[in-house]
Formats: structure tokens, C-alpha cells, sequence
């Protein structure tokens, strides 16, 4: 259903059947992470991506994402990719260096490559914040992983 008069629009899709996704998930602060992991997967299955076809690779923290990320999109074998983690603030500078050197490495993978990335790595104040939007974030970056596949493949 067109929105906009007398413009070609490409619809949003959501059939994720045939998609390889590979996710990077780190093990800093792993009850987060697998909770994200665990609505991410279920998400991918409702939208019919297979659990065979999703590769996952654990790092130490958010830092190292974006290097494997970057192996994971130059190898040809993922059409999408899906980041996952928390970087919950601390007393320190650490939580703004790390929340914002994360996010821009993880976007310029994704520009460089060309291969889409959904950035799931919480940055909260507090576990409770985290426990709280991990569940939804993780299916949300489930849908972006396989919204812009789609979307890349038919462009």
C-alpha cells in the first residue's frame, strides 16, 4: 500500500527465510547479553530465519565488536549482522568511552562494508535499566537485521 502519491516506495520486509545472520555478543555483563541473545533468536525464528543459518561469536566487552564484526562482514558469508551487549555507566569516564567508541565502530563497519549491522549494545545507568529493555531490544535488532537485508537486496 503506497503512502506517498506518484513516488515508488519499497515496502518494509520482515521474511527473514534464506538470511544467514551473524551475531557478535559480548560476555561483559552476560546475564544482559544472553538475555538479548535470547529475544534476538526468538525474533529471528518468528521471522523464519533458521538457527542454522545464525553464526555466533562472542568477544570480551563492547570494544571488541566492531573488529569482529568487520571479519564477520568482509567473509562474504552474513547478510546481515546483529551487535549485542551493555555498557552499564560506571563511577568513572570509562562508560562514555566505551558506549560511544563502540557505536561509532560499529557504524563505520557497517558503512565500509556495506553489510547492515543492528547496534544492540545497551548503554543504561543501571542493571535494573538494562534488565529492563533488554527483551526488546533484541527482538527490535532482530527486525532491523532482517528489514535491512531485505531492503540492501532489492535496492
Amino acid at each position: 500500500m503506497a503512502r506517498y502519491d506518484n513516488i515508488y516506495e519499497i515496502e518494509p520486509n520482515l521474511n527473514g527465510h534464506g538470511l544467514k545472520i551473524g551475531i557478535v555478543m559480548s560476555r561483559f555483563n552476560i546475564d544482559v547479553c544472553e538475555g538479548l541473545l535470547g529475544a534476538c533468536r526468538d525474533e529471528l525464528a518468528k521471522l523464519g530465519v533458521a538457527e542454522s543459518d545464525i553464526t555466533l561469536a562472542t568477544v570480551p566487552g563492547a570494544l571488541e565488536h566492531a573488529l569482529a564484526l568487520q571479519k564477520m562482514a568482509k567473509s562474504g558469508k552474513f547478510d546481515a549482522l546483529v551487535a549485542l551487549g551493555a555498557v552499564i555507566r560506571g563511577d568513572t569516564y570509562h562508560f562514555e568511552l566505551v558506549a560511544n567508541e563502540s557505536g561509532s565502530g560499529i557504524t563505520r563497519v557497517g558503512l565500509d562494508t556495506g553489510v547492515p549491522i543492528a547496534n544492540g549494545i545497551l548503554t543504561t545507568d543501571t542493571d535494573e535499566q538494562a534488565l529492563a529493555r533488554m527483551a526488546e531490544k533484541g527482538a527490535d535488532c532482530a527486525k532491523a537485521a532482517v528489514e535491512m537485508a531485505k531492503l540492501l537486496k532489492s535496492l
